[in-house]
């Protein structure tokens, strides 16, 4: 049993880390909405419009559809985000606004 207990620690460590990994594809209009989710979660200032004024029309509207859904999922999101990822966020966000 003792032998048991560590493997399904280590099992579902696997498991989460799947979880976290799992998500939109870097690139896509979901992606993007991702990031401007995370963003406002953090206390950023994200110009939307400008996003969507500079993807593709034909992307526009999953852009759009993507950005509500997650907005309904951040009132559960944590608030905390480090200077790091505050840093990144900016980055990605400047990044996609120029593609």
């Amino acid at each position: 049993m003792a032998v048991l207990k560590p493997s399904l620690a280590a099992l579902a460590a696997l498991s989460l880390a799947g979880c976290t990994m799992a998500g939109p594809m870097l690139g896509t209009p979901e992606f993007t909405a991702a990031q401007v989710s995370r963003a406002y979660d953090c206390g950023l200032r994200v110009d939307r419009s400008r996003i969507i004024g500079r993807l593709p029309a034909d992307q526009r509207g999953r852009f759009v559809a993507a950005n509500a859904s997650y907005a309904v999922k951040s009132y559960n999101a944590p608030r905390r985000c480090d200077a790091t990822e505050r840093e990144r966020l900016q980055q990605e966000l400047r990044f996609g606004a120029r593609r």
